[in-house]
């Protein structure tokens, strides 16, 4: 089915904000903790370091407060006129208690509600589609996406095939009713429950609840089947996007950017060129951050602002565990 908004008010991110921790975990740092190396990481990821919120009495709030401020600050918005808060992410301050909420609270966003949105990498993109569509509504004005994880929580750092992949990070978007009649043009989003089995924390749910089975086992860390999650990665992200394309009759000369979750440089690169981008139209940042999961998509905005210019075109594709993937098409505002 093809999305189609009825609504002639359309959807503009108007902002971006950001923020990542000090700390960094280099390769090198990495090659003392487990069996690997610099090179081989780098050759099979792309990723030299990434950032970790080491302070254990900080949680991904943490992150996303310093985002979502970092926005105000930038757009010398105030708190007050924020109607509603979105939180992509896998790592949530505790069950239950939606984080989302708990950061509306702490920003002064006093008349907005929040809630939390769980599809891990695609949560961001899942997000997108959320907020531009309350704003189509009518109903709101300004709507507050943030993409936060701290991955370092749920890692083990024994397990080579984790480690050396994921970050901790946040970014946050500002959707408001567009002016200029640019936006959110397009989404193709999808699913497939099956894919649980090769990316999940197995422990903690209602289905494997906290024991002390579970804890012995190691299974509140991320499990990943890299090979698995890989092919899926690839054959789907760019499927969707060749969906994008197709439907708004857009050839790659037309894209002014491909902003693709930071999984994998391999899957990046082999994305790129199945639909023929070249690498200058390829948003990047793995090198510096990893794989920040709900994160990486904000993060890509926030690093590449500058770049950017009203009515540029850009694709968005994710993948995340779910399995969840999809693709959108957004055409930028300033």
């Amino acid at each position: 089915m093809n999305y189609i908004n009825p609504s002639p008010i359309k959807a503009a991110i108007t902002a971006v904000g950001a923020y990542v921790p000090e700390e960094k975990l280099t390769n090198a740092e990495l090659e003392k903790m487990v069996d690997t190396n610099d090179d081989w990481i780098v050759v099979r990821t792309g990723i030299k370091e990434r950032r970790i919120l080491k302070d254990s009495s900080k949680g991904t709030s943490f992150m996303a407060i310093k985002a979502a401020e970092d926005l105000l600050s930038k757009r010398n918005l105030n708190p007050k006129e924020i109607d509603a808060v979105i939180l992509a992410s896998i790592t949530p301050d505790m069950n239950v208690a939606a984080t989302a909420a708990y950061v509306a609270s702490e920003i002064g966003a006093t008349n907005a509600f929040g809630y939390d949105l769980q599809a891990a990498c695609s949560g961001f993109l899942y997000g997108m589609s959320n907020s531009s569509n309350m704003i189509a509504s009518g109903r709101y004005k300004k709507v507050l996406l943030i993409g936060a994880d701290k991955m370092s929580s749920i890692i083990d750092y024994s397990d080579r095939t984790t480690s050396i992949i994921f970050g901790d990070g946040a970014g946050a978007v500002l959707f408001e009713p567009s002016e200029s009649g640019y936006g959110l043009e397009d989404e193709f989003l999808r699913s497939d429950g099956t894919g649980r089995t090769f990316l999940n924390i197995k422990g903690g749910g209602s289905l494997f609840p906290t024991s002390e089975e579970t804890l012995k086992r190691g299974m509140h860390n991320l499990y990943q089947d890299g090979k698995t999650v890989f092919k899926y990665a690839v054959s789907e992200m760019a499927n969707a996007i060749e969906q994008i394309l197709k439907r708004n009759d857009i050839n790659q000369e037309k894209i002014s950017y491909l902003v693709p979750h930071q999984a994998n440089k391999r899957i990046i690169d082999a994305i790129a060129k199945r639909i023929g981008l070249p690498d200058e139209k390829v948003m990047s940042n793995i090198e510096y951050y990893g794989n920040t999961t709900a994160a990486t998509l904000p993060l890509l905005l926030k690093d590449y602002e500058s770049k950017l210019s009203p009515g540029d075109r850009l694709v968005f594709a994710a993948f995340g565990g779910g399995f969840t993937w999809g693709a959108a098409y957004l055409t930028w505002t300033y």
